[in-house]
């Protein structure tokens, strides 16, 4: 049997009577080496015929035996290249055309997008054995790359995904590339970002001026720029180091004065830095490491992986050190293996000068702004932060920060999704219209879906800032153009100030929008992932900061019974106020002294809120709270965290978004397994004639026997532990309540306060001895990172069903 090739040369003919099919391949197929896959394999079967990319998948037409063409059309698959995701194969008839050879066709752009590209992959093997190989002609080269890795998504202007659809379009192949390019027995067939030292794209280094840094930076003269890089590094210097989807702020993470430098020029408070480490063997001194979680650091998505400390860390001779400034007060750090070419040659390849082995890789932007990608905006915005920028000429067309995952009951749970795994979608179990949801103002990820796909956007950032609602608009152009979804309606939170929403009002250009009760969206999100249909209520459990509640009130710590069609809710944390909105959130002391005179107890000097409230702030207060001034009620979770956090002495003032609810969480894993009686909070009937919940869960006895503990000389530690023992259990009775009136026995598990492992998985264990069915989030955040999703299969099913749990 002869060799087909992309010309047409000759592929023997079968002797069988032969049939025809055109098959359609849909899912991640485009940029993955598919269709080089599929002329191998049609090769391999002596069929004929050809393959291209449409708009709606990978189409091949495949004459020969029909024992062959069931052959091809079994292993298209089961053995797909290692990046594709094939969701369906589909088959029809054709006529017999006779013919010879197997082709690779032109890409067709006809009718819109079906297909799905794919995410951006870390460097493979095979590339990463060339890079570190002096024989190869891509040695050392800052953007090698094939068909089984580098950057996807992040480069895609257009689909069909070709080359002249990506930013590499301006690189045009020098022959080599081009002979490689066109080989259908080379890794790099069709893989539209090919480079190499010839063609392009080129590093360059720029150094700021130490004595005037409103000057422009200058090139650094020599001649390789990474080795440049890698010495100020190792000299304390902070770098700008662009990546696949933007800028890091990158520096040595064993150097305490260049950690503690990055930490004060970002204002980042004491809020965690991640890190990058060369190889596992460099982080096992400090962490605890699991099979799965190395699997997750290793793997093409490589995020970033949150990973519990080692109690008492004791480096091996030669290990590297690190500065405790690079996560202060957190149990966990978040670190990632190097994913780019560039990454390695920054830590050093085998042989290399010494340089830091552990960097600090936190993303390029200030506090609230979106990372930055343009080169001119990265030394502008950047211009105060970093010492250098060590960049290049390949345009970044869509910001992707990095993914953050931990691991939780053996399963990943995404703290935030993007890089590695945006676009992916996630499967419906309901057919829903084309949609788009806005999502929040924090963790803002939007989504758009049609029929049983839903595509998440990447991480794009908090709402506050023109820059971010800016990069929100480019993201869902750039989510229409690669998905061909165009929307029919648009979903949005129900909070009237939210900016997300607001721009939603602003482009309904004679659009339905749908508003979605926040916490609703949460137990949606939840409900979807896990392939639940209509007519499927659950017991929702939506414990976070804060969302819009139905009475005007900020909930926050909620139990809802919800379908997709409404909810009611069954029970609620009790009302308290909130003095002062994001004053409060800020200064958690605050929040404990609120919920301790909501408790009856009086602000005694030796309670740790008390003398963390300065004198003059104290009368002030309490007036407000008399008063009732500026103060609406919330029922919210995580104000609840934040509380017991200070009254324990643990965290007064959050630098960052729920950092006393973190301290608390860090200081309850250092309690042990005996931690003693936990607390227990009250359940009581709501009356009839409020409004509310039927149930009303009151912390007033929690409080009173945390001051009892403080008073006997109790370890915050333990305060911290009996505290989540409450909480967990806590939801356990009021799921049994719920469990009695509505017969219902699957709970799931929602919102920011459960990306807490420590009372998610308690929550979890409780619920399931007692006979319940847990869904906990494994797609998508339980944060507002996975509210967009939620949003859209509550307003865009096709065919809702009325009636449901929500209406009354």
């Amino acid at each position: 049997m002869t060799t087909g090739q992309v010309d047409g040369a000759l592929a023997t003919a079968p002797a069988a009577a032969a049939a025809r099919r055109r098959i359609t391949v849909r899912g991640v197929v485009q940029g993955v080496g598919f269709r080089p896959f599929v002329h191998t394999l049609a090769t391999e079967l002596g069929l004929t015929g050809h393959v291209t990319n449409t708009g709606d998948g990978v189409v091949a037409e495949v004459e020969g035996a029909p024992a062959a063409l069931a052959r091809f059309t079994e292993r298209l698959g089961a053995e797909a290249p290692p990046l594709a995701v094939v969701e369906a194969v589909d088959g029809t008839d054709l006529a017999v055309v006779g013919g010879t050879g197997f082709r690779i066709l032109p890409s067709r752009a006809d009718g819109p997008s079906r297909t799905l590209v794919s995410p951006d992959a870390a460097t493979c093997d095979a590339c990463l054995a060339e890079l570190t190989d002096p024989a190869d002609r891509r040695h050392r080269h800052p953007f090698l790359t094939c068909t089984h890795c580098g950057p996807r998504y992040t480069i895609v202007t257009a689909v069909p995904y070709d080359r002249a659809h990506t930013t590499m379009a301006r690189f045009p192949m020098c022959a080599r590339c081009a002979r490689e390019y066109a080989d259908p027995t080379d890794r790099r067939f069709h893989a539209q970002p090919i480079a190499c030292h010839d063609c392009g794209p080129r590093l360059r280094l720029l150094t700021a001026d130490p004595d005037d840094r409103t000057r422009p930076p200058r090139p650094a003269p020599g001649p390789d720029p990474v080795a440049d890089a890698r010495r100020l590094l190792a000299d304390g210097a902070i770098v700008a180091v662009k990546g696949l989807g933007g800028y890091h702020l990158v520096c040595d993470a064993a150097d305490d004065t260049a950690v503690s430098t990055l930490r004060r020029r970002k204002s980042r408070g004491d809020k965690p830095f991640a890190l990058m480490a060369r190889q596992l063997d460099d982080i096992a001194h400090l962490v605890r490491l699991r099979d799965e979680e190395r699997a997750l650091l290793t793997g093409p998505a490589r995020p970033i992986v949150l990973l519990r400390r080692a109690p008492h860390p004791a480096p091996p001779p030669g290990a590297p050190a690190l500065s405790a400034a690079v996560a202060p007060g957190s149990p966990d750090l978040g670190v990632m293996l190097p994913y780019t070419p560039l990454h390695h040659l920054l830590l050093g390849l085998p042989g290399d000068p010494p340089g830091p082995r552990l960097l600090v890789m936190t993303s390029g932007n200030l506090a609230g702004e979106p990372i930055v990608t343009d080169d001119d905006e990265a030394v502008e915005r950047l211009g105060r932060l970093a010492d250098a920028w060590l960049t290049h000429d390949r345009p970044i067309h869509l910001p992707c920060d990095d993914s953050v995952v931990r691991l939780s009951d053996g399963e990943p749970l995404f703290v935030r999704r993007s890089r590695g795994y945006a676009p992916l979608p996630v499967p419906l179990p309901v057919a829903v219209r084309p949609a788009l949801a806005a999502g929040g103002d924090l963790k803002n990820v939007l989504c758009l879906a049609e029929g049983r796909r839903a595509w998440l956007s990447a991480h794009i950032g908090d709402m506050d800032d023109l820059a971010t609602q800016l990069a929100f608009e480019k993201a869902a152009s750039h989510l229409e153009t690669v998905t061909g979804v165009r929307p029919q309606l648009l979903a949005a939170d129900r909070h009237p100030g939210y900016r997300s929403g607001r721009w939603a009002e602003r482009h309904t250009a004679g659009r339905a929008l749908v508003r979605v009760q926040h916490h609703h969206a949460h137990i949606a999100a939840a409900m979807a992932e896990h392939g639940l249909g209509d007519r499927r209520p659950v017991i929702g459990v939506a414990f976070d900061g804060t969302g819009y509640g139905d009475d005007h009130a900020v909930w926050g710590g909620e139990i809802l019974l919800a379908d997709y069609d409404g909810y009611r809710r069954f029970g609620q944390l009790a009302y308290v106020p909130l003095p002062g909105g994001d004053a409060t959130v800020r200064r958690p002391y605050r929040m404990a002294l609120t919920h301790l005179r909501a408790a009856g107890l009086d602000w005694t000097a030796d309670l740790p809120p008390v003398a963390a409230c300065p004198p003059e702030e104290r009368p002030l207060l309490a007036r407000q709270l008399e008063r009732n001034l500026n103060c609406v009620p919330t029922s919210s979770m995580g104000r609840l965290f934040d509380a017991v956090s200070s009254l324990a002495g643990i965290c007064h003032h959050a630098g960052y978004e729920a950092q006393a609810a973190v301290a608390l969480e860090a200081a309850a894993l250092g309690a042990g397994d005996d931690h003693g009686p936990g607390y227990s909070f009250a359940l009581h009937d709501a009356p009839a004639d409020r409004g509310g919940a039927d149930t009303v869960a009151d912390p007033a006895p929690v409080f009173a026997a945390i001051v009892e503990d403080l008073r006997a000389g109790t370890a915050p530690a333990l305060i911290a532990a009996r505290f989540h023992t409450a909480v967990a259990d806590l939801v356990r009775r009021c799921c049994v309540l719920a469990r009695q009136r509505s017969g219902l026995t699957t709970v799931a598990l929602t919102g920011g306060v459960f990306a807490n492992t420590l009372l998610a998985e308690a929550t979890a264990r409780l619920l399931r001895d007692d006979g319940f069915t847990v869904l906990r989030h494994r797609r998508v955040p339980p944060n507002d990172g996975g509210l967009a999703l939620g949003q859209v299969v509550v307003a865009a099913r096709t065919v809702p069903v009325f009636g449901g749990v929500g209406v009354p």
